[in-house]
């Protein structure tokens, strides 16, 4: 648990220094020419920052403030530019280092190490899957994502390649310092969120962006953040004992395997509960509630594909993760959409966000059927390292 508050100052202090607009300028003026050359940046920059933080609210909110007028004001249509931003700001719940990833490693009792190993094959894919389907659109519907206006474009006269050096070193040097440390070895996630959160600092430092009111408001950021999860922790915590003692996971057990479903179906009929438990709850809550009722369950099945109860737990918790990340953007409740909505200033109806996230909703329970279909896009980085 000392991960998470460490892991959230981090991401917090990454959205201060001014790394992320720096990086996305850099990478506008790379894909300047390219149709629809800014949503593919913004989708990078998104992969990028999802590596480096962690951190939903501040990198949706950082991508909208940072991106949303410039493409509106390329005459991006507005459902493009609005989807766009939201799926990639949910990406660092998926891709480590991820709080998600900290707290399901605790629950169902296996290495947080092996989780962040796991997560990033499917993360990256669902980056991949995000800008595939941006080219696409660009060249059906080339007045979705017009090409940018060269006076748009940053006037940085730094050479391209050396201004895709400077941006992207800082960024990569701590994404390999945090993720690196944990797959060799060397450090566990504990040890790597300290080295993140330290690394974070010297590189706001290095920006010229630390001074004391950006530390006090990061500090204070962290602990309300960490209080609001490790409350949630306690709450949730006291209702899994309580219904346990009275019973409920022999209930739960018994009403699952009633159903006479084989493996691969009661998978799907819990990856579909908890896709509609997303509409109306957090991650949070559903991880602390109806993973340790449905983990002995799963744990016993028989997929077969020859794997352990730990390594059927690894693959299983990051369908989990996959899954409820959807729930950052599925409506009513979609914390993206509020976060998108509170930036747009009543410029842009909630009805078109909503309408914005469908495709990009898609896109995930995409990359999720082929996490289910194809179990070595989640296993082979674990089993390779």
């Amino acid at each position: 648990m000392i991960a998470i508050p460490l892991f959230v100052f981090m991401g917090l202090m990454l959205e201060r220094s001014g790394v992320a607009k720096r990086l996305l300028l850099t990478l506008q003026r790379l894909f300047g020419r390219t149709p629809g050359g800014l949503a593919i940046s913004v989708a990078i920059l998104g992969v990028v920052m999802a590596a480096s933080t962690g951190i939903i609210g501040a990198s949706v909110v950082m991508l909208g403030l940072l991106a949303l007028p410039v493409m509106m004001k390329q005459g991006y249509r507005a459902e493009m530019a609005c989807g766009v931003i939201a799926a990639s700001g949910t990406l660092g719940i998926l891709i480590p280092p991820s709080i998600m990833l900290v707290l399901m490693g605790s629950i169902l009792q296996v290495s947080v190490g092996a989780l962040f190993k796991a997560a990033l094959m499917p993360g990256l894919l669902l980056g991949v899957l995000y800008i595939v389907y941006l080219l696409v659109i660009a060249w059906i519907k080339p007045d979705w994502a017009p090409l940018a206006d060269p006076d748009a474009v940053d006037a940085d006269t730094t050479p391209l390649p050396l201004a895709l050096v400077r941006d992207l070193l800082g960024p990569v040097v701590l994404i390999v310092a945090v993720l690196g440390s944990i797959m060799a070895g060397i450090a566990t996630p504990t040890e790597a969120a300290a080295i993140g959160a330290a690394g974070s600092l010297l590189l706001a430092l290095a920006m010229r962006s630390l001074d004391w009111a950006t530390l006090r408001s990061a500090v204070r950021e962290t602990s309300r953040t960490s209080a609001m999860i490790l409350f949630v922790v306690i709450g949730a915590t006291c209702f899994s004992v309580v219904f346990k003692r009275l019973g409920g996971d022999y209930m739960i057990e018994e009403m699952i395997t009633g159903t006479g479903l084989g493996p691969y179906g009661l998978l799907l009929l819990l990856m579909a509960l908890i896709f509609v438990l997303g509409f109306f709850l957090e991650w949070i809550e559903i991880s602390f509630v109806v993973l340790p009722l449905v983990a002995p369950v799963v744990e016993l099945l028989d997929f077969g594909f020859g794997l352990s109860g730990q390594a059927l737990l690894v693959w299983f918790a990051i369908l989990v993760a996959i899954n409820l990340q959807t729930s950052f953007l599925t409506p009513p409740f979609g914390y993206a959409l509020f976060y998108l909505k509170g930036i747009t200033e009543g410029q842009i109806s909630i009805g078109t966000i909503y309408r914005s996230i469908i495709p990009f909703v898609v896109l995930q329970l995409t990359g999720l059927a082929l996490c289910i279909a194809f179990p070595a896009l989640v296993l082979w980085l674990p089993g390779l390292l």
